[in-house]
């Protein structure tokens, strides 16, 4: 799963691009207003790359333009990828026990900050990203100015895309990490985010690896590391109704959708029982079995019990409260 969450204070418009032989996710392009969190999913193996599109404009039928990230003027990207500068999150998804490999690239050019950390894991997984506003403090020869009256800079080019020269694009004679070392320009993004790739052989201190149920990309955040792979996921994500609007009708069992139109009390045990793996994590719910989703525990108001067959975990639903398992009679199993 691909939790998308939106700290900007202002609305953003994610996109997500697949590498050549793997599926497109569900969504490829769509509007993530501040505040709003939405969970993708996805399947093993798959690789590609998500990114934040700002200043966007489209009508009724989906076609605009953004000033930053803009996928050919859509608003799905629809196997489009980002025009640069913008800031990116790559993956590659492991297939059975192997592992992931992920990296927050600013190689393209630099949009926005943002964080990727994995979750459900064990210790030992980092959070990668580029918590800096890189906009502040960008060469003007890089700089990629806003349409409004303030004429702000709202994103910051790589020097390969301003200079289109071989020493800074790693092509040509300087396509081998031997001959393409860091530049003054790629010198600047590293020091801002020493741990987001910031040209194309960055690959010893910006390539992580893990095997995690869950990867959280938070654009715009305003804490560390630590603090966005414990809690900061919980503080923003506050409302059950982000699910609905990620997944079909089709393609979710009458009890997702009553959690997420905020029904608890009319989801019975034996429509929970459907679902073959519902674990209580940290303070979320992950489903998974005709489609997964990352619900927020305390908007459910879950109790959790044994029952539901071996290797599951039962849990009823009761409006806004947590009951122990130990205070659910049989009868209710």
């Amino acid at each position: 799963i691909f939790t998308l969450i939106n700290n900007c204070p202002y609305t953003i418009w994610p996109g997500t691009l697949a590498s050549s032989g793997t599926p497109q996710l569900p969504a490829t392009g769509f509007q993530l207003d501040s505040g709003q969190g939405i969970a993708i999913p996805s399947v093993p193996g798959w690789s590609g790359r998500i990114w934040a599109r700002t200043g966007c404009i489209f009508d009724e039928t989906g076609t605009g333009s953004c000033e930053t990230g803009d996928c050919g003027g859509r608003l799905e990207c629809d196997g489009l990828g980002a025009t640069p500068p913008a800031s990116l999150f790559e993956i590659t998804l492991g297939v059975g026990e192997d592992k992931d490999f992920y990296d927050v690239s600013i190689v393209d050019g630099y949009n926005l900050p943002l964080v990727a950390a994995p979750r459900g894991v064990q210790l030992g997984c980092n959070a990668t990203g580029c918590v800096a506003d890189i906009n502040m403090g960008c060469p003007k020869e890089l700089q990629v100015i806003g349409s409004d009256e303030d004429g702000g800079v709202v994103a910051c080019r790589s020097a390969c895309d301003a200079f289109r020269l071989d020493e800074y694009c790693c092509s040509g004679e300087y396509a081998n990490p031997s001959t393409c070392r860091p530049s003054f320009y790629s010198g600047i993004f590293k020091r801002a985010c020493p741990r987001a790739y910031s040209y194309a052989f960055d690959d010893g201190t910006s390539t992580f690896t893990c095997k995690a149920l869950e990867y959280a990309i938070i654009f715009c955040p305003n804490s560390g590391f630590d603090d966005v792979s414990h809690s900061r996921i919980s503080d923003i994500m506050t409302s059950p109704s982000y699910l609905a609007t990620m997944f079909p009708t089709d393609m979710m069992t009458s009890a997702v959708l009553k959690f997420a139109n905020g029904r608890y009390d009319d989801v019975s045990s034996t429509e929970i029982c459907k679902w073959s793996n519902l674990v209580y994590r940290d303070r979320y719910l992950n489903i998974s079995h005709t489609v997964e989703a990352v619900v927020p525990l305390w908007s459910l108001g879950v109790l959790t019990a044994a029952g539901c067959g071996i290797g599951s975990v039962h849990a009823v639903v009761r409006s806004n409260l947590l009951v122990e398992p130990s205070e659910v009679e049989e009868g209710e199993m």
